[in-house]
């Protein structure tokens, strides 16, 4: 074994269908050199290991930092520079109270910077990886097409995977944004979520899908080989590495591949383990 790793799994408590100690347990049986643990939500875990007196005026800083991370128009890259006294009220109630974000996009760089702000120093190494499952749905801007894009996850320090971008981020069948005009159309709108559920289950993800842990479990692993190998990423579409921009080949390689992952990747963990 060339090196041991201590993986941190962070919580989401909105994510109902999230199991982390499944995943932790998915991680440690592929590769003998992790250690997995579970913890609470990324910022209360972190928060609550500092005095009482730092810990408030951290919250503050936090408050401020994600209302400044908070993506104003997606067609453009300027953040929200000078948020406003509602919009910091508003973080800090949700950091308090551990709230749902709803209808928010934020910026994912921004993001992963200010929770890596907080990781304590005896956990800043390369031996500690930390996955951090969220509710927010953030993105990333692209230079191409000049516009933010939603991401399922972004790998770094601390690496970041979205349940909520799980569901929005890849794009669904074609058939569905048109279904899904028409129930609007129709004036149907509350009908969409249970109407479109039914007809396009086995093509796509929703919220709180029983599908969520097996499909994570491949994001889990992004995480890791990004981490350990720099290389989170496979072009075999039924490797659990593959990176999918569509619903459809989402479900494919997480729960419909005849291998968990692609022979070459399999030997880079034996050779780890």
């Amino acid at each position: 074994m060339s090196a041991s790793f201590d993986v941190h799994l962070y919580r989401e408590p909105w994510a109902a269908a999230l199991d982390c100690e499944a995943l932790a347990s998915y991680v440690e049986r592929l590769l003998p050199s992790i250690r997995a643990d579970v913890r609470e939500p990324f910022v209360s875990w972190h928060l609550s290991r500092l005095p009482a007196d730092e810990r408030a005026l951290r919250l503050g800083e936090l408050a401020r930092a994600f209302a400044g991370a908070k993506v104003r128009n997606p067609a453009r890259p300027d953040l929200n520079a000078g948020p406003l006294a509602g919009e910091v009220d508003y973080e800090r109630r949700r950091l308090e109270a551990g709230s749902k974000v709803l209808g928010l996009l934020y910026d994912g760089i921004s993001l992963m910077n200010l929770l890596a702000a907080l990781i304590t120093a005896e956990e800043r190494s390369r031996r500690h990886i930390h996955v951090v499952f969220t509710n927010q749905l953030f993105g990333t801007w692209q230079d191409d097409d000049r516009r933010y894009h939603a991401r399922v996850s972004l790998y770094g320090f601390p690496s970041l995977i979205s349940t909520t971008g799980l569901v929005e981020a890849p794009a669904k069948p074609r058939e569905f944004y048109f279904l899904k005009q028409q129930y609007t159309a129709l004036g149907m709108a509350d009908a969409v979520d249970v109407g479109m559920k039914k007809e396009f289950w086995g093509r796509v993800l929703g919220h709180n899908d029983e599908r969520t842990t097996e499909v994570l479990k491949g994001y889990a692993l992004q995480a890791l080989f990004y981490h350990i190998w720099g290389e989170p990423f496979c072009p075999d579409r039924g490797c659990r590495l593959y990176n999918a921009h569509w619903q459809e080949e989402l479900l494919a390689a997480q729960l419909g591949g005849d291998y968990e992952l692609c022979p070459r990747h399999e030997q880079m963990l034996k050779a780890e383990g």
